[in-house]
């Protein structure tokens, strides 16, 4: 084991036992939403996914040590110190570790420490991508290199609009990833339901996403699966309106001249601004949806030796 690994009895108890686990990552507590409801939220997703027959891993970098499995007094420290811990990426995480800091673990980082602890589900909100403009600014997020490579399977609401959805697809295709859209045939565009892009396949229930998880893994096949749940239909919001929000928060970005890992956490917080919360409260309902999914997947997989 990882000598800088800590797994909490739970979870360490569930992996050693063969029972399903699901990885959360901790940076959609400190840099997705604010407190009470960072916290608040963390716990209602961990919730979720025992009520749907799988453990909770919540991690996060405490300390310099990589946590798989958070304490509620951990989540609510995350919670209360917000922003003021840092985004830890895979460049990040030696440094972090090294010095003795804190780092919230984003989709990246998540993958990495849960292979280590051999989770292989990981559910979250959204995944990062390619940026608007990246032909002139090359920001494209560690996150699709991290799927490339690393064997653990991401369900989310499909990459966040703020980003350039088509590049973004194009790119996972060329790192050979494959994209599964959970009864949609559309990449799920966060807030929306539908984003006008083709997924690669379509799955219509955890069986049918435990299988193809399954197949991969016997094949040996190098890195994750990016499995896309839409937001529920009656949380999905506006395409237009989200969009127009969109487009004004990333005015104000390029105003103030923000960029590279600072992008998202601020066009979330303008968006949720702009849209008066609504974006928060859509936010909330993905991620528990996603939860849900990820959970149910994990159980089949269990069930099929995994």
């Amino acid at each position: 084991m990882n000598q800088f690994l800590d797994i909490s009895k739970e979870v360490l108890h569930a992996l050693n036992n063969g029972l399903p686990v699901v990885a959360l990552e901790s940076t959609i507590i400190s840099h997705g939403m604010p407190y009470p409801q960072n916290a608040q939220t963390a716990l209602m997703v961990e919730n979720v996914i025992r009520e749907n027959g799988a453990v909770p891993a919540t991690i996060a970098i405490i300390g310099g040590r990589l946590k798989v499995g958070l304490t509620k007094e951990e989540i609510d420290y995350f919670g209360k110190k917000g922003t003021q811990i840092a985004k830890a990426s895979r460049r990040d995480l030696a440094p972090l570790v090294a010095k003795g800091l804190d780092g919230a673990t984003t989709v990246t980082t998540t993958m990495m420490i849960a292979h280590m602890a051999g989770i292989k589900i990981f559910a979250t909100g959204g995944i990062g991508g390619v940026h608007r403009g990246a032909e002139t600014t090359m920001d494209i997020s560690a996150d699709l290199e991290e799927l490339s490579s690393t064997p653990v399977t991401v369900v989310c609401a499909g990459a966040k609009s703020i980003l350039d959805l088509g590049l973004t697809l194009e790119y996972l295709e060329t790192k050979g990833v494959t994209v599964i859209g959970y009864n949609t045939k559309e990449l799920p565009a966060f807030y929306t339901r539908k984003s006008g892009f083709k997924v690669d396949y379509t799955v219509e229930s955890p069986e049918e996403l435990a299988k193809i998880i399954y197949t991969h893994d016997v094949l040996n096949l190098k890195g994750g699966i990016l499995c896309t749940n839409p937001i529920p239909e009656e949380y999905s919001m506006d395409e237009n309106y989200i969009n127009n929000a969109i487009e004004s928060a990333l005015m104000k970005a390029k105003e103030l001249g923000i960029k590279g890992k600072e992008t998202t956490p601020f066009l979330l917080k303008e968006v949720k601004d702009i849209t008066g919360g609504t974006s928060l409260e859509a936010n909330i309902k993905l991620v528990l949806n996603n939860a849900k999914i990820a959970s149910q997947t994990a159980v089949c997989l269990n069930k099929m030796g995994k």
